[in-house]
């Protein structure tokens, strides 16, 4: 990257006289120096307690045994909650009124005692010598609620709302609410960054996530659940995205790569803190709490922050950030490499900018499909971003369908990400490029999701889903730099932007999909299996970015993501030129040379 970081500072100087592009000014100071890597783990903490709030339900919605409740006994079996230390004192005081009410019926594993009916009688106090199948064999409904065995998990919200029988969908309702939550957050705090700031807005996402999560655990109905974690979703996601926002803005272009892999392994280390959190604390609504702890603690941080000096140019205001870069540089001992009245150099290449952007009109997400090759990309890329979602989450979400310890198995599902994500940067700069890694990852993805669905419960399949999820937080990681790289400049935020929506819509379809059990149970794997190996097919029709000069206008764009293309960037440039004089494309940002962000 030296060699990279060399040429962009001769580029500067033989333009300095006049203009500064803000890449320039961090070539200068040093791309990702110390400063910038101390502000980059502090910025990427954020990751710790938004992985465990994206993957809590794992541990909220943990099943128990359960039966009808009689009311005319609630109170002695309340007391039997007083026995809870003692496991054998505790299980034979609740299963001694659970024998006396509920019928025994035939289930695919034997003979167990009904969840979902009991004896339909005339339940009295409670005798030792009582049994309800004495006086009929009619049975009804749960028309008193639930008795739930607490003692392996004191609360889930499965236990304290009933979420049971008929409800016993509800539970994955909740989790794809919690991601269309994801989704709102995407739109609303990307945009509300760029009006009031992004070290503005991250302050006030995580004090919002800290409120609702707050509120979420003492909900006091399954409905207000629902409502307080799609705002937790929100914001969750919300901070997230600031993060990755700030800590991209805040290195040089060369090194933004690591950024991004630097934050999803925070990312991951919370999904393995989840696992220590879940095994320590049985209870929700406590588990809640320390999640928010977690968000309670980046206020410590806070003050160390800075506002991205990026974004202040961009604003015009030049004075706050001058004070930042001049900070940038005596963090990384290169304030002697400043060069002279730097900051005026800078206005002029924005205030450039701002003139030119005002005589075109701005693009927008319909100009991803107004030309072939571009209409082509924006959907596979948007196929593969909501198939690597969906097929995460659902990974991660029914951890405790593979068998053996919960706790075990999602403690792997969370530490294989790290290797995964550390394993992006040696694959996508070596021969294979973008495009064979995240293929290679997603087909590994796909087949290890159909493999698991013939091997028995065990530590093997554990293994071979273990891989899967490899794979797919791997490709994962791999599509978001993909489309930051195959958009032109001009259609690049528009271009991640529906990416990023597409993704939240795997999501929210996650869960639902888990659901197709009921109807059969490998539906599920099937399709994450299948539609990963679709998706990884696909990325082959895409263009190869390594080593390419990104594409800086929407001709440029359309001719880069020709499959068959194999021209330079000048190229490029001159056939760009013909195709406009023949009034071809439209191109709404082409007349001007634009910062590649």
């Amino acid at each position: 990257m030296a060699g990279f970081e060399d040429e962009q500072k001769k580029d500067a100087k033989e333009d300095g006289t006049d203009f500064l592009k803000f890449d320039d000014i961090m070539c200068f100071i040093g791309e990702f120096g110390p400063y910038q890597i101390k502000i980059v783990c502090l910025v990427c903490l954020i990751g710790i307690p938004v992985a465990a709030n994206n993957l809590s339900q794992v541990f909220f919605t943990q099943p128990s045994d359960h039966w009808c409740a009689v009311e005319e006994w609630k109170d002695d079996v309340d007391a039997c909650m007083d026995l809870l230390t003692n496991q054998k004192a505790y299980l034979d005081c609740l299963y001694r009124y659970r024998n006396s009410s509920i019928p025994i019926e035939e289930t695919d594993d034997g003979k167990s005692y009904a969840q979902c009916a009991k004896y339909d009688v005339d339940y009295g106090v409670w005798e030792a010598s009582f049994w309800a199948g004495n006086a009929t064999n009619e049975t009804i409904e749960c028309d008193e609620g639930w008795v739930h065995d607490s003692y392996e998990y004191q609360r889930t919200i499965i236990s304290d709302f009933d979420l049971v029988c008929d409800q016993k969908t509800a539970a994955d309702l909740a989790q794809s609410i919690y991601f269309a939550g994801v989704l709102f957050g995407s739109f609303v705090m990307g945009s509300l960054s760029d009006i009031i700031g992004r070290r503005v807005s991250l302050i006030l996402t995580v004090s919002l996530v800290i409120i609702f999560q707050i509120a979420a655990s003492f909900a006091p109905s399954f409905w207000s659940y629902c409502t307080f974690r799609f705002f937790v979703g929100a914001f969750n996601i919300g901070g997230f995205l600031l993060a990755f926002v700030i800590v991209t803005e805040l290195v040089g272009p060369s090194k933004r790569v690591y950024t991004g892999i630097i934050i999803q392994l925070f990312y991951a280390v919370g999904a393995m803190l989840l696992t220590l959190f879940g095994y320590l604390i049985r209870n929700w609504r406590v588990l809640q709490l320390t999640i928010m702890a977690l968000f309670v603690l980046c206020y410590f941080t806070f003050p160390f922050v800075p506002e991205s000096a990026r974004w202040l140019v961009v604003k015009s205001k030049y004075d706050k950030a001058e004070k930042i870069i001049n900070k940038m540089a005596k963090g990384n001992k290169a304030t002697d490499k400043l060069p002279a009245n730097y900051m005026s150099k800078v206005k002029k290449w924005n205030d450039a900018q701002t003139s030119e952007e005002s005589n075109v009109r701005n693009p927008s997400f319909i100009d991803l499909f107004r030309t072939p090759n571009l209409r082509t990309t924006t959907v596979n890329l948007m196929y593969n971003w909501a198939v690597c979602s969906m097929v995460y989450y659902g990974l991660s979400l029914s951890t405790s369908d593979l068998g053996g310890n919960i706790y075990i198995s999602f403690f792997i599902s969370g530490a294989v990400e790290v290797p995964a994500y550390l394993l992006c940067i040696p694959a996508i700069e070596s021969p294979l490029g973008r495009r064979y890694s995240t293929s290679a990852f997603q087909l590994l993805a796909g087949v290890a999701c159909l493999i698991t669905i013939v091997i028995p419960i065990g530590p093997w399949k554990t293994t071979v889903a273990m891989i899967g999820k490899f794979g797919v937080s791997a490709s994962f990681a791999l599509v978001y730099i993909y489309a930051a790289e195959v958009f032109p400049t001009p259609l690049r935020s528009v271009g991640v932007g529906i990416c990023s929506t597409s993704s939240r819509i795997g999501g929210i379809l996650s869960p639902l999909i888990l659901l197709l059990d009921e109807v059969w149970e490998p539906l599920p794997l099937i399709i994450f299996g299948l539609s990963a190996i679709l998706g990884g097919s696909l990325v082959l029709l895409l263009p190869e970015t390594r080593g390419k000069d990104l594409p800086e206008t929407i001709e440029e764009g359309e001719l880069f993501n020709s499959r068959k293309s194999t021209k330079s960037k000048e190229d490029v440039e001159k056939e760009a030129v013909h195709k406009t004089e023949n009034g071809n494309y439209l191109n709404p940002g082409f007349e001007k040379e634009d910062e590649i962000q």
